[in-house]
Protein backbone atom coordinates (compact mmCIF):
# COMPACT_ATOMS: atom_id res chain seq x y z
CA UNK A 1 0.00 0.00 0.00
CA UNK A 2 2.68 2.49 0.86
CA UNK A 3 4.54 1.29 -2.74
CA UNK A 4 0.92 2.00 -4.22
CA UNK A 5 0.04 5.22 -2.65
CA UNK A 6 3.96 6.84 -3.32
CA UNK A 7 3.36 5.45 -7.30
CA UNK A 8 0.21 7.48 -7.56
CA UNK A 9 1.07 10.95 -6.32
CA UNK A 10 3.40 10.52 -9.52
CA UNK A 11 -0.03 10.55 -11.76
CA UNK A 12 -1.15 14.00 -12.53
CA UNK A 13 0.65 15.77 -16.23
CA UNK A 14 -1.17 13.40 -18.23
CA UNK A 15 -4.67 13.41 -16.55
CA UNK A 16 -4.27 17.19 -16.01
CA UNK A 17 -3.55 17.96 -20.10
CA UNK A 18 -5.99 15.79 -21.50
CA UNK A 19 -9.08 17.24 -19.31
CA UNK A 20 -7.66 20.71 -20.22
CA UNK A 21 -8.66 20.13 -23.32
CA UNK A 22 -12.14 19.84 -22.26
CA UNK A 23 -12.33 23.71 -22.03
CA UNK A 24 -14.66 26.35 -22.52
CA UNK A 25 -13.90 25.97 -26.27
CA UNK A 26 -14.29 22.05 -25.94
CA UNK A 27 -17.14 22.30 -24.69
CA UNK A 28 -18.10 24.59 -27.35
CA UNK A 29 -17.00 22.29 -30.09
CA UNK A 30 -18.50 19.26 -28.69
CA UNK A 31 -22.08 20.57 -28.07
CA UNK A 32 -22.03 22.08 -31.40
CA UNK A 33 -21.27 18.74 -33.01
CA UNK A 34 -24.08 17.22 -31.15
CA UNK A 35 -26.75 20.06 -32.23
CA UNK A 36 -25.71 20.27 -35.37
CA UNK A 37 -24.24 16.68 -37.09
CA UNK A 38 -26.14 14.87 -33.72
CA UNK A 39 -24.46 11.38 -33.63
CA UNK A 40 -23.01 11.87 -37.05
CA UNK A 41 -19.06 12.57 -35.97
CA UNK A 42 -18.70 9.92 -32.81
CA UNK A 43 -17.18 7.81 -34.65
CA UNK A 44 -14.92 10.45 -36.11
CA UNK A 45 -14.75 11.13 -32.16
CA UNK A 46 -13.49 7.25 -31.43
CA UNK A 47 -10.35 7.48 -33.77
CA UNK A 48 -9.38 11.09 -32.44
CA UNK A 49 -9.34 8.82 -29.14
CA UNK A 50 -6.90 6.73 -30.49
CA UNK A 51 -4.75 9.88 -31.69
CA UNK A 52 -4.91 11.18 -28.34
CA UNK A 53 -3.65 8.29 -26.34
CA UNK A 54 -0.81 7.77 -29.13
CA UNK A 55 0.18 11.55 -28.49
CA UNK A 56 0.02 11.77 -25.02
CA UNK A 57 2.25 8.51 -24.22
CA UNK A 58 4.70 9.85 -26.67
CA UNK A 59 4.90 13.04 -24.83
CA UNK A 60 4.99 11.97 -21.40
CA UNK A 61 7.70 9.25 -22.55
CA UNK A 62 9.72 11.82 -23.89
CA UNK A 63 9.42 13.79 -20.56
CA UNK A 64 10.12 10.85 -17.96
CA UNK A 65 13.28 9.41 -20.07
CA UNK A 66 14.93 12.21 -21.28
CA UNK A 67 14.32 14.40 -18.20
CA UNK A 68 13.55 17.23 -20.51
CA UNK A 69 10.16 19.03 -21.91
CA UNK A 70 9.32 19.27 -25.35
CA UNK A 71 10.45 22.68 -26.19
CA UNK A 72 14.27 21.47 -25.00
CA UNK A 73 14.22 18.84 -27.08
CA UNK A 74 13.56 20.76 -30.27
CA UNK A 75 15.98 23.00 -29.25
CA UNK A 76 18.67 20.46 -28.91
CA UNK A 77 17.63 18.40 -32.36
CA UNK A 78 16.91 20.74 -34.87
CA UNK A 79 18.19 23.80 -36.19
CA UNK A 80 16.98 27.39 -34.83
CA UNK A 81 14.30 28.12 -37.31
CA UNK A 82 12.78 24.67 -36.76
CA UNK A 83 12.80 25.83 -33.32
CA UNK A 84 11.20 29.28 -33.64
CA UNK A 85 8.28 27.71 -36.18
CA UNK A 86 7.52 25.10 -33.43
CA UNK A 87 7.22 27.99 -31.07
CA UNK A 88 5.27 30.41 -33.35
CA UNK A 89 2.60 27.83 -34.07
CA UNK A 90 2.54 27.38 -30.28
CA UNK A 91 2.40 30.72 -29.56
CA UNK A 92 -0.32 31.83 -32.52
CA UNK A 93 -2.46 28.54 -31.33
CA UNK A 94 -2.49 29.62 -27.99
CA UNK A 95 -2.90 33.11 -27.95
CA UNK A 96 -6.68 33.14 -29.08
CA UNK A 97 -6.85 29.79 -26.56
CA UNK A 98 -6.64 31.80 -23.77
CA UNK A 99 -8.49 34.59 -24.86
CA UNK A 100 -11.23 31.86 -25.61
CA UNK A 101 -10.78 30.73 -22.08
CA UNK A 102 -11.30 33.98 -20.24
CA UNK A 103 -14.51 34.70 -22.49
CA UNK A 104 -15.41 31.17 -21.05
CA UNK A 105 -15.74 32.44 -18.03
CA UNK A 106 -16.97 35.53 -18.74
CA UNK A 107 -19.91 34.00 -20.52
CA UNK A 108 -20.58 31.72 -17.66
CA UNK A 109 -21.09 34.34 -15.35
CA UNK A 110 -23.42 36.55 -17.97
CA UNK A 111 -25.70 33.15 -17.28
CA UNK A 112 -25.65 33.86 -13.68
CA UNK A 113 -26.56 37.74 -14.21
CA UNK A 114 -23.34 39.48 -13.69
CA UNK A 115 -21.04 41.21 -16.30
CA UNK A 116 -17.74 39.66 -17.68
CA UNK A 117 -15.76 43.05 -16.80
CA UNK A 118 -17.15 42.55 -13.30
CA UNK A 119 -15.47 39.03 -13.26
CA UNK A 120 -12.59 38.54 -15.61
CA UNK A 121 -10.14 40.77 -13.87
CA UNK A 122 -10.56 39.31 -10.74
CA UNK A 123 -10.76 35.47 -12.27
CA UNK A 124 -7.42 36.43 -14.17
CA UNK A 125 -5.45 37.62 -10.56
CA UNK A 126 -6.75 34.80 -9.05
CA UNK A 127 -5.23 32.17 -11.74
CA UNK A 128 -2.20 34.03 -11.81
CA UNK A 129 -1.60 34.14 -8.09
CA UNK A 130 -2.51 30.50 -7.95
CA UNK A 131 0.68 29.89 -10.34
CA UNK A 132 2.94 32.35 -9.52
CA UNK A 133 2.46 32.06 -5.34
CA UNK A 134 1.65 28.31 -5.41
CA UNK A 135 3.89 25.42 -5.93
CA UNK A 136 3.41 22.89 -9.08
CA UNK A 137 1.93 20.17 -6.56
CA UNK A 138 -0.39 22.31 -4.92
CA UNK A 139 -1.75 23.58 -7.93
CA UNK A 140 -1.81 20.57 -9.95
CA UNK A 141 -4.35 19.16 -7.26
CA UNK A 142 -6.83 22.46 -7.70
CA UNK A 143 -6.67 22.13 -11.54
CA UNK A 144 -7.56 18.14 -10.60
CA UNK A 145 -10.41 18.66 -8.33
CA UNK A 146 -11.81 21.30 -10.95
CA UNK A 147 -11.76 18.56 -13.47
CA UNK A 148 -14.82 17.34 -11.31
CA UNK A 149 -17.24 19.74 -12.98
CA UNK A 150 -17.26 17.35 -16.17
CA UNK A 151 -19.10 14.80 -14.44
CA UNK A 152 -22.68 16.69 -15.07
CA UNK A 153 -21.94 15.98 -18.53
CA UNK A 154 -22.15 11.83 -18.35
CA UNK A 155 -25.59 12.56 -15.92
CA UNK A 156 -27.15 14.64 -18.34
CA UNK A 157 -26.71 11.93 -21.37
CA UNK A 158 -27.98 9.05 -19.55
CA UNK A 159 -31.42 11.31 -18.21
CA UNK A 160 -31.30 12.86 -21.46
CA UNK A 161 -32.52 9.44 -22.86
CA UNK A 162 -30.96 9.24 -26.60
CA UNK A 163 -31.39 6.48 -28.74
CA UNK A 164 -29.03 4.43 -27.76
CA UNK A 165 -29.05 2.04 -30.74
CA UNK A 166 -28.63 5.06 -33.04
CA UNK A 167 -25.58 5.95 -30.88
CA UNK A 168 -24.02 2.79 -30.29
CA UNK A 169 -24.44 2.67 -34.42
CA UNK A 170 -22.67 5.81 -34.76
CA UNK A 171 -19.99 4.87 -32.49
CA UNK A 172 -18.89 1.55 -35.36
CA UNK A 173 -19.56 2.59 -38.30
CA UNK A 174 -17.59 5.92 -40.09
CA UNK A 175 -19.84 8.59 -40.93
CA UNK A 176 -18.83 11.02 -43.47
CA UNK A 177 -20.13 14.26 -44.72
CA UNK A 178 -18.52 16.43 -47.91
CA UNK A 179 -19.80 19.45 -47.12
CA UNK A 180 -17.60 22.15 -45.51
CA UNK A 181 -19.25 22.45 -42.31
CA UNK A 182 -18.71 19.19 -41.27
CA UNK A 183 -14.71 19.14 -42.08
CA UNK A 184 -14.75 22.35 -40.57
CA UNK A 185 -16.17 21.14 -37.06
CA UNK A 186 -14.02 17.53 -37.89
CA UNK A 187 -10.52 19.83 -37.91
CA UNK A 188 -12.19 21.73 -34.64
CA UNK A 189 -13.03 18.68 -32.88
CA UNK A 190 -8.81 17.40 -34.10
CA UNK A 191 -8.41 20.37 -32.59
CA UNK A 192 -9.88 20.25 -29.45
CA UNK A 193 -8.73 16.89 -28.64
CA UNK A 194 -5.28 16.73 -29.63
CA UNK A 195 -4.49 20.40 -29.13
CA UNK A 196 -0.42 21.20 -29.36
CA UNK A 197 -0.44 23.08 -26.19
CA UNK A 198 -1.01 19.42 -24.68
CA UNK A 199 1.74 17.80 -25.78
CA UNK A 200 4.13 20.71 -24.24
CA UNK A 201 2.60 20.77 -21.14
CA UNK A 202 2.60 16.91 -20.54
CA UNK A 203 5.94 16.61 -21.17
CA UNK A 204 7.00 19.63 -19.13
CA UNK A 205 4.55 18.39 -16.01
CA UNK A 206 6.38 15.45 -15.88
CA UNK A 207 9.97 17.06 -16.02
CA UNK A 208 8.69 19.61 -13.69
CA UNK A 209 7.84 17.06 -10.88
CA UNK A 210 11.20 15.31 -10.93
CA UNK A 211 10.12 11.98 -12.57
CA UNK A 212 12.14 9.47 -13.97
CA UNK A 213 12.64 6.79 -15.90
CA UNK A 214 11.51 4.38 -13.39
CA UNK A 215 8.73 6.26 -13.01
CA UNK A 216 7.17 5.62 -16.49
CA UNK A 217 4.87 3.09 -15.71
CA UNK A 218 3.08 5.30 -13.56
CA UNK A 219 3.04 7.96 -15.78
CA UNK A 220 2.21 6.07 -19.05
CA UNK A 221 -0.75 4.76 -17.63
CA UNK A 222 -1.97 8.55 -15.89
CA UNK A 223 -1.51 9.63 -19.49
CA UNK A 224 -3.33 6.89 -21.20
CA UNK A 225 -6.07 6.74 -18.31
CA UNK A 226 -6.48 10.60 -18.74
CA UNK A 227 -6.56 10.96 -22.47
CA UNK A 228 -9.34 7.89 -22.45
CA UNK A 229 -11.25 10.34 -19.48
CA UNK A 230 -11.15 13.39 -21.07
CA UNK A 231 -12.67 12.04 -24.66
CA UNK A 232 -15.75 9.68 -22.55
CA UNK A 233 -16.29 13.09 -21.44
CA UNK A 234 -16.09 14.56 -24.75
CA UNK A 235 -18.46 11.79 -26.02
CA UNK A 236 -20.78 12.34 -23.50
CA UNK A 237 -21.07 16.13 -24.18
CA UNK A 238 -21.70 15.13 -27.95
CA UNK A 239 -24.68 12.53 -26.99
CA UNK A 240 -26.20 14.74 -24.27
CA UNK A 241 -26.46 17.91 -26.77
CA UNK A 242 -27.82 15.65 -30.10
CA UNK A 243 -30.67 14.19 -27.25
CA UNK A 244 -31.55 17.65 -26.40
CA UNK A 245 -31.44 19.98 -29.10
CA UNK A 246 -30.22 17.76 -31.84
CA UNK A 247 -30.88 18.59 -35.60
CA UNK A 248 -31.22 22.78 -35.29
CA UNK A 249 -27.87 23.76 -36.66
CA UNK A 250 -24.87 25.57 -34.83
CA UNK A 251 -24.82 26.88 -31.74
CA UNK A 252 -24.95 30.69 -31.16
CA UNK A 253 -24.81 31.01 -27.49
CA UNK A 254 -23.93 29.49 -24.07
CA UNK A 255 -27.22 29.36 -23.52
CA UNK A 256 -28.49 27.22 -25.83
CA UNK A 257 -25.40 25.18 -25.24
CA UNK A 258 -26.93 24.85 -21.63
CA UNK A 259 -29.93 23.15 -23.22
CA UNK A 260 -27.97 19.25 -23.20
CA UNK A 261 -28.27 20.05 -19.14
CA UNK A 262 -31.71 20.03 -18.47
CA UNK A 263 -32.29 16.67 -17.97
CA UNK A 264 -30.16 16.95 -14.94
CA UNK A 265 -30.96 20.42 -13.84
CA UNK A 266 -34.25 21.50 -15.00
CA UNK A 267 -34.68 24.87 -14.78
CA UNK A 268 -31.03 25.33 -13.37
CA UNK A 269 -29.44 23.81 -16.51
CA UNK A 270 -28.20 27.75 -16.91
CA UNK A 271 -26.37 27.02 -13.38
CA UNK A 272 -25.28 24.04 -13.88
CA UNK A 273 -24.17 24.82 -17.46
CA UNK A 274 -22.24 27.73 -15.62
CA UNK A 275 -20.60 26.29 -13.21
CA UNK A 276 -19.40 23.76 -15.66
CA UNK A 277 -17.63 26.19 -17.91
CA UNK A 278 -16.20 27.99 -14.79
CA UNK A 279 -14.18 25.28 -13.91
CA UNK A 280 -12.83 24.06 -17.21
CA UNK A 281 -12.21 27.77 -18.24
CA UNK A 282 -9.91 28.09 -14.86
CA UNK A 283 -8.40 24.55 -15.54
CA UNK A 284 -7.40 25.73 -19.09
CA UNK A 285 -6.48 29.47 -18.39
CA UNK A 286 -3.71 27.97 -16.17
CA UNK A 287 -2.78 25.08 -18.25
CA UNK A 288 -3.03 26.99 -21.75
CA UNK A 289 -0.43 29.92 -21.03
CA UNK A 290 1.49 27.68 -18.57
CA UNK A 291 2.46 24.90 -21.70
CA UNK A 292 3.37 28.25 -23.53
CA UNK A 293 5.47 29.63 -21.14
CA UNK A 294 7.18 26.29 -20.78
CA UNK A 295 8.09 25.56 -24.53
CA UNK A 296 9.80 28.94 -24.77
CA UNK A 297 12.05 28.67 -21.40
CA UNK A 298 12.96 25.08 -22.52
CA UNK A 299 13.88 26.54 -26.38
CA UNK A 300 15.53 29.58 -24.84
CA UNK A 301 17.37 27.00 -22.04
CA UNK A 302 16.37 29.36 -18.82
CA UNK A 303 14.56 28.57 -15.66
CA UNK A 304 11.00 27.16 -16.08
CA UNK A 305 9.19 25.94 -13.57
CA UNK A 306 5.40 27.20 -11.50
CA UNK A 307 7.39 26.57 -8.14
CA UNK A 308 10.69 28.96 -8.96
CA UNK A 309 10.14 32.63 -7.63
CA UNK A 310 9.95 35.65 -10.28
CA UNK A 311 13.72 36.42 -9.51
CA UNK A 312 14.29 32.43 -10.65
CA UNK A 313 12.40 32.36 -14.05
CA UNK A 314 11.65 36.06 -15.14
CA UNK A 315 11.34 35.15 -18.85
CA UNK A 316 8.95 31.79 -17.77
CA UNK A 317 6.57 33.53 -15.10
CA UNK A 318 6.77 36.88 -17.16
CA UNK A 319 5.18 35.17 -20.33
CA UNK A 320 2.69 33.20 -18.24
CA UNK A 321 1.78 36.85 -16.91
CA UNK A 322 1.57 38.37 -20.32
CA UNK A 323 -0.51 35.98 -21.54
CA UNK A 324 -2.99 36.15 -18.72
CA UNK A 325 -3.18 40.02 -19.09
CA UNK A 326 -3.70 39.71 -22.99
CA UNK A 327 -6.07 37.14 -22.65
CA UNK A 328 -8.26 38.71 -19.80
CA UNK A 329 -8.34 42.15 -22.08
CA UNK A 330 -9.29 40.86 -25.03
CA UNK A 331 -11.57 38.63 -23.75
CA UNK A 332 -13.15 42.25 -22.33
CA UNK A 333 -14.13 43.44 -25.94
CA UNK A 334 -17.36 42.84 -27.73
CA UNK A 335 -16.84 39.39 -29.40
CA UNK A 336 -19.18 36.35 -30.60
CA UNK A 337 -18.00 33.86 -27.79
CA UNK A 338 -18.84 30.50 -29.65
CA UNK A 339 -17.74 31.28 -32.72
CA UNK A 340 -14.19 32.54 -31.17
CA UNK A 341 -14.08 29.00 -29.20
CA UNK A 342 -14.81 27.22 -32.19
CA UNK A 343 -12.56 29.34 -34.39
CA UNK A 344 -9.79 29.30 -31.60
CA UNK A 345 -10.28 24.97 -32.25
CA UNK A 346 -9.97 25.50 -35.92
CA UNK A 347 -6.41 27.27 -35.75
CA UNK A 348 -5.37 24.38 -33.26
CA UNK A 349 -6.38 21.74 -35.78
CA UNK A 350 -4.02 23.53 -38.56
CA UNK A 351 -1.24 24.03 -36.44
CA UNK A 352 -1.61 20.70 -35.14
CA UNK A 353 -0.06 18.40 -37.99
CA UNK A 354 3.03 20.62 -37.43
CA UNK A 355 3.59 19.58 -33.99
CA UNK A 356 2.83 16.21 -34.19
CA UNK A 357 5.63 15.80 -36.50
CA UNK A 358 8.15 16.99 -34.35
CA UNK A 359 6.64 15.01 -31.78
CA UNK A 360 6.98 11.84 -33.95
CA UNK A 361 10.82 12.77 -35.66
CA UNK A 362 11.57 12.97 -31.44
CA UNK A 363 9.95 9.50 -30.40
CA UNK A 364 11.70 8.11 -33.07
CA UNK A 365 15.01 8.95 -32.76
CA UNK A 366 16.96 6.35 -30.87
CA UNK A 367 19.61 8.79 -30.05
CA UNK A 368 17.01 10.91 -28.22
CA UNK A 369 15.30 7.57 -26.39
CA UNK A 370 17.41 4.84 -26.52
CA UNK A 371 15.77 1.55 -25.98
CA UNK A 372 12.19 3.46 -25.11
CA UNK A 373 12.08 4.90 -28.88
CA UNK A 374 9.23 3.89 -31.01
CA UNK A 375 8.65 0.37 -32.29
CA UNK A 376 8.43 -0.71 -35.79
CA UNK A 377 4.68 -1.18 -34.97
CA UNK A 378 4.31 2.03 -32.98
CA UNK A 379 6.13 4.29 -35.56
CA UNK A 380 3.54 3.11 -38.05
CA UNK A 381 0.60 3.48 -36.06
CA UNK A 382 2.10 7.16 -34.80
CA UNK A 383 2.94 8.28 -38.39
CA UNK A 384 -0.52 6.98 -39.44
CA UNK A 385 -2.51 9.64 -37.06
CA UNK A 386 -0.07 12.16 -38.40
CA UNK A 387 -1.22 11.82 -41.47
CA UNK A 388 -4.76 11.62 -41.01
CA UNK A 389 -4.70 14.83 -38.81
CA UNK A 390 -2.43 16.24 -41.32
CA UNK A 391 -5.23 15.14 -44.23
CA UNK A 392 -8.03 16.88 -42.47
CA UNK A 393 -6.26 19.97 -42.14
CA UNK A 394 -5.27 20.59 -45.79
CA UNK A 395 -8.76 19.33 -47.15
CA UNK A 396 -9.58 22.18 -45.24
CA UNK A 397 -7.63 24.78 -46.05
CA UNK A 398 -8.00 23.88 -50.10
CA UNK A 399 -11.75 23.97 -49.11
CA UNK A 400 -11.57 27.49 -47.73
CA UNK A 401 -9.08 28.36 -50.60
CA UNK A 402 -11.23 27.31 -53.25
CA UNK A 403 -13.91 29.11 -51.60
CA UNK A 404 -12.40 32.33 -51.65
CA UNK A 405 -12.53 32.13 -55.15
CA UNK A 406 -16.13 30.86 -55.29
CA UNK A 407 -15.34 27.19 -56.43
CA UNK A 408 -16.27 25.86 -53.56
Amino acid sequence: WRRNTMDAAIAGPGLVAANAGNDAAGIATYASAGSQFTYGTLFFMVLVTIALVMVQEMAVRLGAHTGKGLGALIREQFSLRLTGLAVFCLLLANTGLVVSEFAGIGAAFELLGVPKWAVIPPAAILLWSLVLFGSYRWAERIFLIMSLAFFAYPIAMILGHPDWADVGKHLVVPHIEPSKDFILLAVALIGTTVSPYMQFYAAAGVVDRGARPEDYRLIKLDAMLGAVFACVISLTIIVATAAAIGGTGPLNSAAQAAEALKPVAGQNAELLFALGLIGASALAGAVVPLSASYAIGEAAGVERSVSRSFRDAPLFLGLFTAQIVLGATVAMTPVDVIQLLIGTQVLQGLISPIVLVYLLVLTNRRSVLGPAVNSPRYRVAATAVVVGVASMSTILLVQTVLGWFGLA
